[in-house]
């Protein structure tokens, strides 16, 4: 039973080891392709890599609470951007800051007017991390992204995906992304303790088979 159970948590490893070495060759094939006008673009592909201009609609930022980068605590903030030509609305995950002492005041953010250029890629998994609240918040400050939630909190129509910001306007964010491929020499590591552990009870059990075998035997 020991190396049934080996064996299959040793296979669920490598699973997640391909699927996250698919998730690096996805980000790295879209890291070369030209943005594209993503004012247009109704469905598009995880990680592509568009361009958006619009306005910044400040009233609609929502701060997600519990994010740490290097270590110390702070938000993601997300501010829905009005797109140009009638164009609608698309969420922008703009970049991280820093929490105050004081958690009962947020942090000051600068949201630039006028019309803004920004690059980045889509995101369709959108800022859910880890946490046991059962729903995203009610305020300002939120657990995770629901898009529908934002929407009927907020009014705000904005698309069914969320932009990632990697470059536009200097507005004192912090956008260093994690990475979410990483972690394949971590999967290839517990595979192979797995596999050990099941290869040990094999022979563990042959030994003790064999060793009952013989002293029945004389």
């Amino acid at each position: 039973m020991v190396c049934v159970i080996g064996l299959l948590l040793g296979n669920w490893q490598m699973r997640r080891a391909d699927e996250k070495t698919a998730l690096s060759d996805a980000i790295a094939a879209a890291a070369q392709v030209r943005p594209v006008d993503g004012r247009a673009l109704i469905d598009p592909s995880e990680w592509q890599a568009v361009i958006l201009e619009g306005e910044w609609v400040g009233e609609g930022t929502v701060f997600l609470d519990n994010r740490i980068h290097l270590g110390m605590a702070g938000y993601e903030v997300h501010t829905p951007l009005k797109l140009s030509r009638e164009r609608g609305f698309v969420l922008v995950k703009r970049g991280w800051i820093m929490a105050g002492p004081d958690r009962g005041k947020l942090p000051s953010v600068a949201v630039p007017e006028g019309v803004v250029a920004i690059e980045g890629v889509v995101r369709k998994r959108h800022g859910e991390g880890f946490t046991l609240a059962n729903s995203p918040g009610d305020g300002v400050v939120l657990q995770y992204i629901d898009l529908d939630h934002y929407r009927s909190r907020t009014g705000i129509a904005v698309r069914d995906w969320v932009l990632q910001q990697n470059a536009g306007p200097e507005d004192g964010l912090v956008r260093q992304w994690p990475r979410p491929d990483a972690g394949v020499d971590r999967h290839h590591g517990y595979a192979f303790q797995w596999y050990s552990l099941a290869g040990l009870a094999l022979v563990l059990t042959l030994v003790y088979t064999s060793r009952s075998i013989f002293r029945h035997a004389t």
